[in-house]
């Protein structure tokens, strides 16, 4: 007979500044933190997070701060009654919606009795269990190592010895502070030299691309908003696609056609969520690297989401720090997703809102699981790409059968007809990186080029 491991019991407390304290902390600091999400949503997404590693979620509690306490961030008095919910409630996990220094961390750990992770640590454990491929693999354990360097101390060990592999709900177990600090340095650089390997092999993928130099299109956005859905009905691929927050991590790339035939590189990647561990931020470098390499890229939004506005905010402040220019024309492209999910009234006020925009900037609303917009989203994609794209007048030999199908496969083939001696006269339109092969390709010179 089998016996089931009982699931770890977990609390999930939002501790975040009133209103006056938080725009004075806002304004210390030079930047906007959650500014337009209320506590209500910001714990739901923390319980969100919680239960995608798979806890007990027993319950949430939000706490009003006037300020944060250097020992334990919260008031003794909340220390102290967070302590005797704990116990009665036989809570063996408290998760704290904040960033909590290992001095606080140790110290709630021993008022609460009980194991203590920050956000940082809950989503660096959601990202361990996500990855999938050893790249990705790598990735998370840089991003844990150097988060856990910092918090080598004595602090907790019952549930650390019970800790069968990589995480933190388990820890390091209780060994000399020193030495673990050495192998895990050691460990770091063995792992920074194998991401310089992957960052290479992506750099070597990219240039073969650039050989044939299809457009790339990646797919960005918070998470849970629709990425993969949409990745996978685009492509029919097998992406895994639940209504689970970072339900998917490492990156895909799929070859799509669009409607006029030509061809490009769609990429998905990590959803992103607000206050992204710095540390997540540089060890993905490599895969968000994709994001900077992108000719568009389609920043997928839940339109139907009550905070969709900071969701926005949170990912351009990402995508800006890895330095993507949001006033290049074209470039950024907003998708307003699960436009199925809104009533009628609500998709009437969105789409008048749409139309206001600057037809450049203007969002397409879709709905990735029903297919509504998605035409209307590749026409316009491809005429985004359209842009940046030279039209050549080529003539190819009669006998230039393989010359006539590379052009059919790999340009959108505008016009052709055939001379009287037999020559084929072909108008095609190529990304303005592409020209330069083309033109080498095909020994005869174009007539012309210009642009299209």
């Amino acid at each position: 007979m089998e016996t089931k491991t009982a699931r770890t019991r977990a609390l999930v407390v939002g501790a975040y500044l009133n209103p006056r304290q938080q725009r004075r902390a806002e304004a210390a600091v030079t930047r906007t933190v959650d500014e337009s999400r209320s506590s209500e949503a910001r714990i739901a997404e923390a319980r969100g997070l919680a239960e995608a590693i798979d806890v007990d979620v027993v319950g949430t509690e939000i706490v009003s701060l006037s300020q944060i306490r250097p020992a334990t961030y919260l008031g003794q008095g909340k220390v102290e009654a967070l302590a005797t919910r704990t116990k009665d409630e036989a809570i063996d996990l408290v998760i704290m919606d904040c960033a909590l220094s290992p001095v606080q961390q140790r110290n709630l750990e021993k008022a609460f009795d009980a194991k203590v992770i920050d956000r940082t640590g809950l989503i660096l454990e959601i990202f361990g269990r996500r990855a999938l491929t050893r790249e990705g693999t790598l990735q998370v354990e840089l991003a844990h190592l150097n988060y856990q360097k910092s918090r080598l101390v004595r602090s907790w060990t019952h549930l650390e010895r019970q800790r069968g592999g990589f995480g933190f709900l388990g820890g390091p177990g209780e060994t000399q502070i020193e030495t673990d600090r050495r192998l895990i340095q050691e460990r770091i650089t063995r792992i920074e030299r194998d991401l310089e390997k992957v960052k290479k092999t992506r750099g070597l993928h990219r240039k073969s691309r650039r050989a044939v130099p299809y457009p790339v299109v990646a797919l960005v956005g918070y998470t849970n908003a629709g990425k993969s859905t949409l990745f996978n009905r685009l492509t029919q691929a097998g992406v895994l696609a639940e209504d689970l927050l970072f339900a998917t991590l490492d990156p895909t790339l799929r070859a799509i056609k669009l409607p006029r035939g030509s061809e490009i590189i769609l990429s998905d990647t990590v959803g992103f969520i607000s206050d992204l561990p710095t540390m997540l931020i540089a060890a993905f470098k490599a895969t968000l690297e994709e994001v900077l390499e992108a000719d568009v890229i389609l920043h997928v939004r839940d339109i139907a989401h009550e905070d969709s506005e900071a969701q926005r905010a949170d990912v351009e402040k990402v995508l800006a720090e890895l330095g993507i220019d949001f006033e290049q024309p074209g470039r950024v492209l907003e998708v307003w997703n699960k436009i199925d999910v809104v009533d009628a009234e609500r998709a009437l006020v969105l789409l008048n809102a749409a139309r206001r925009r600057p037809s450049k900037a203007r969002p397409v609303l879709i709905s990735a699981l029903t297919g509504q917009g998605v035409d209307e989203l590749l026409a316009r994609v491809e005429s985004l790409l359209a842009n940046e794209r030279v039209t050549l007048d080529l003539a190819l030999d009669a006998g230039d059968g393989q010359g006539r199908h590379w052009l059919y496969e790999h340009t959108e083939v505008l016009g052709r007809r055939e001379t009287s001696d037999g020559a084929l006269l072909l108008t095609v339109s190529v990304p303005s990186a592409m020209a330069d092969n083309v033109r080498q390709r095909f020994r005869l010179a174009p007539k012309a080029a210009r642009a299209g």
